[in-house]
């Protein structure tokens, strides 16, 4: 295989080995009939890679649909995917055919799969695995020839860990992984592409082409590019049209030095954004069995510090273990001082009152605690002094007030 002519006919810019092996591999996954996963990070080409599977198998006759998972509305994924029957659902007015009707004998990438919400990944499964699937709305088993592609900008099976994507679907996908690298990685290619944007956009606009002096070819590849080379391209293009000028019989180049560039490299620091956040509230945080096992823990280590304080104040703690007189003063005077003899060489203070904020806290986690206890039990005291370890005497002292009542 020719590699460089396989980078030329899919615009392919880069000579770094990592690259070179992810591309070797599809072209090697290429001639079988296994699903592929494509993993790498947004802008680092993953499509290139999935219409070279494609070409060079067997099915580079048949369709090749790109479909973007992260752009289908969720409530109509699978009528995407399967198509539908009339009247399946409000808006349905015929019948539709799905992308994997439409791909049979061909191939289907499927972009951002990470995407796709649990229900889909099962319909999704059950098609690699037998070739079925049932449009929205019909009851009738229906077969297609289509082979997956699919690509993931994260790593899938940390979200196979975290249960938002199946592990028998990812399973299924893994056994022919392709890993492309992200440019921060290919640092001898990022000034490549930077070459090659720039000679684009200048022949199409008739300006000079820009060049960089070492310098600046270092900072430019020293920038970590989180957008990968889809942001490298819009950078390039934006500074060959601020910085660059037509041309002219006397020039055709214009060369950039270090401080020429450094004010156009991208900034990522800033004020952060407000953002609307979508996570749980805090109030939904825990569930209530560990809701009560925390207030249970933190109810133990009050009345450990109660008593702990009570001993303080009775003076009942034991006194710290004797040093030697020499090596206390080594450490603690560096110098050969003695202690005056009518000065204790031991102190044990007594802890400084808790503020009144931390004992109220405590208490209402104890309150909380009694009160969790008191309605597992449907309000039975004897029952919730047991699980809390305290005398039923002692639970009443410390009833919640809407508990006094009863």
């Amino acid at each position: 295989m020719d590699l460089q002519a396989l980078k030329n006919k899919y615009d392919i810019i880069g000579n770094d080995p990592v690259l070179n092996d992810s591309l070797e591999t599809a072209v090697k996954f290429a001639p079988t009939g296994l699903s592929v996963l494509i993993q790498g990070e947004s802008g680092v080409g993953k499509e290139s890679v999935a219409r070279i599977i494609h070409q060079y198998s067997q099915r580079r006759q048949g369709p090749f649909f790109v479909v973007n998972c992260g752009a289908l509305p969720k409530e109509l994924v699978n009528s995407e995917l399967f198509g539908h029957v009339k009247g399946s659902f409000t808006g349905a007015t015929d019948n539709r055919k799905g992308y994997f009707e439409d791909a049979d004998g061909g191939t289907l990438f499927l972009d951002e799969i990470a995407e796709l919400p649990p229900e889909t990944q099962a319909l999704l499964l059950r098609v690699l695995q037998s070739g079925e699937f049932r449009k929205v709305g019909s009851n009738k088993v229906e077969h297609t020839d289509v082979r997956v592609v699919a690509a993931t900008n994260v790593q899938l099976y940390e979200a196979v860990k975290r249960g938002k994507f199946r592990e028998d679907l990812y399973f299924r996908l893994s056994a022919a992984q392709i890993r492309i690298p992200p440019l921060r990685e290919r640092k001898g290619d990022i000034y490549l592409l930077f070459r090659k944007f720039t000679s684009d956009f200048s022949e199409v606009y008739g300006m000079c082409k820009i060049s960089l002096r070492p310098d600046a070819i270092h900072l430019l590849e020293h920038y970590r590019w989180p957008g990968n080379i889809r942001q490298l391209q819009g950078f390039t293009q934006s500074l060959t049209a601020q910085l660059s000028t037509k041309v002219t019989p006397t020039l055709q180049r214009i060369e950039l030095s270090a401080a020429d560039l450094e004010p156009f490299i991208p900034r990522e620091e800033g004020e952060p954004i407000p953002m609307l956040y979508e996570g749980p509230q805090p109030s939904s945080a825990f569930n209530a069995d560990e809701r009560q096992a925390i207030f249970k823990a933190i109810f133990d280590l009050k009345q450990d510090v109660d008593a702990l304080k009570a001993r303080i104040d009775r003076r009942e703690l034991p006194p710290p273990p004797a040093r030697p007189l020499e090596e206390t003063q080594e450490a603690e005077w560096q110098g050969e001082e003695t202690f005056p003899q009518d000065k204790p060489i031991f102190h044990v203070e007594t802890p400084a009152q808790e503020p009144q904020a931390h004992t109220l806290s405590l208490r209402k986690s104890e309150e909380e605690l009694i009160r969790a206890a008191l309605e597992k039990h449907e309000g039975n005291r004897k029952k919730a002094a047991e699980e809390l370890g305290m005398s039923e005497r002692t639970l009443y002292r410390k009833l919640p007030p809407e508990f006094r009542k009863k």
